[in-house]
C-alpha cells in the first residue's frame, strides 16, 4: 500500500469520524446517575458509590432528557442552576426559581427510591445531595452536567402552565336573576301575552253581569274598574 493511499484512507477516516461526532441526536436518552452503582452516599466511610463528576463527562445530555436517580431516602436530590447553590452544599439561600428538591414523596429513612429529573433548561445544571448537613456533597454526591438543545424539548415538557385554580362557587352563592322580555312567555310562562291583563278581563265580565242586572249603572262600575 502506497503512502499516499494510507494517507487517503486516514484524511477519509478522520472526515467520518467528525461528522459522526457533530451528528444530531435522534432520540431522547434516559440517564442513569452513576449507572449500575445508582445515587448513593456511604456515611460510615463518607465515601460515595461512584465518581460522579466522571461519569457526568462520560455522558452526552440534551433537552427532553432524563436522569434517572436509583437511590434511597438517605440521600436528597437536589437540582440547581445557580452555582453559588452548588458550591455551598445547601439550599438555605437558594431561590424557589431556580432551585427543585426531589424526594419522590416517601420520608420513611432508607426507603429505596427512583427518581426521574428532566433536562428541561439548557446550559449549566447543577445536582449534588445536602443530606447529612451538606457533608455528602462535600465528599462528592454531586456534580455538574452541561446541556445541549438536541432535539429541543418534546411537547410533553414544553406545556404552558395550567390557569390559576379557582375555588367553585359553593351552595349558598346568588344567581342572577332571570329577565323574561316584555310581553313574551319565559320558558314554562304561561301567563298572559301582549300586555293583556288579568284584572282587565275580570272587570269585562263583572260589567257584563252588572249590565244585565243593574242596567246603565254598570257603565260607572266599568271606569272605576279602568283606573287600576
Amino acid at each position: 500500500m502506497t503512502a499516499a493511499t494510507i494517507l487517503h484512507l486516514t484524511i477519509v477516516s478522520v472526515l467520518i469520524t467528525a461528522a459522526t461526532s457533530q451528528a444530531p441526536p435522534i432520540k431522547y436518552t434516559n440517564h442513569t446517575v452513576g449507572d449500575n452503582a445508582g445515587w448513593f452516599f456511604n456515611s460510615t466511610t463518607n465515601t460515595t458509590a461512584t465518581n460522579y463528576s466522571s461519569w457526568a463527562t462520560s455522558q452526552t445530555f440534551n433537552l427532553g432528557d432524563y436522569l434517572i436517580f436509583r437511590t434511597n431516602s438517605n440521600q436528597t436530590v437536589i437540582q440547581t442552576y445557580n452555582l453559588t447553590t452548588f458550591k455551598n452544599c445547601t439550599i438555605d439561600d437558594s431561590s424557589d426559581n431556580d432551585t427543585f428538591v426531589y424526594n419522590g414523596g416517601n420520608t420513611v429513612f432508607d426507603q429505596a427510591l427512583t427518581i426521574p429529573v428532566p433536562l428541561t433548561i439548557q446550559g449549566p445544571n447543577y445536582f449534588f445531595s445536602d443530606a447529612n448537613d451538606g457533608i455528602q456533597c462535600q465528599h462528592g454526591l454531586a456534580f455538574v452536567i452541561n446541556v445541549d438543545r438536541g432535539l429541543g424539548l418534546p411537547p410533553s415538557l414544553n406545556q404552558p402552565p395550567p390557569p390559576p385554580y379557582r375555588e367553585p362557587p359553593g351552595p349558598d352563592s346568588a344567581s342572577p336573576p332571570i329577565t323574561i322580555p316584555a310581553g313574551g312567555n319565559g320558558s314554562g310562562n304561561t301567563g298572559f301575552k301582549n300586555g293583556v291583563s288579568a284584572h282587565v278581563i275580570a272587570c269585562a265580565v263583572l260589567f257584563a253581569l252588572l249590565a244585565v242586572n243593574v242596567g246603565d249603572k254598570g257603565g260607572n262600575f266599568l271606569l272605576v274598574c279602568a283606573g287600576w
